[in-house]
């Protein structure tokens, strides 16, 4: 069984999968939406968990430095509601604090253009949010 993991942002949503082991993650795409106008990408993700035959998503939960939850976890809660409501599959929240600054950290290193890094900084943090929680799962 793959998962799939999701870093769930208010215009774009990062997706990652795990190979058929669940040992590895690995970030495919970053789907555009559009909270305000209820536009949350739900059709693509569909495509993907069938063409990636998903039996599990990750969703990160954004919480505050001190672990309260704010707005951002809130909306992601709420994602994974409408996730779980409309594919019927375990849906799970992981700590994602500082994942993108990891990411983002990353992909300074590797000297990547800030063109190519706004391109993939998403799938990238949807790929940490999903290692995380296959690492915690060994």
């Amino acid at each position: 069984m793959r998962l799939m993991g999701l870093d769930v942002g208010s215009k774009t949503v990062g997706v990652a999968v795990s190979d058929a082991l669940g040992w590895t993650a690995q970030g495919i795409e970053t789907i555009q939406i559009d909270e305000e106008k209820e536009q949350f990408g739900l059709d693509r993700i569909a495509s993907l968990i069938v063409e990636y035959d998903i039996g599990k998503i990750v969703v990160g939960l954004p919480k505050n430095m001190n672990g309260s939850i704010g707005f951002r976890g809130e909306a992601s809660q709420m994602y994974g509601k409408l996730l779980e409501e409309r594919f019927e599959l375990p849906v799970v929240f992981w700590d994602e604090r500082l994942t993108t600054m990891a990411a983002e950290r990353i992909l300074l290193e590797a000297d990547v253009s800030r063109k190519k890094r706004k391109k993939v900084i998403d799938k990238m943090a949807a790929s940490i949010i999903l290692q995380g929680y296959l690492d915690s799962q060994k």
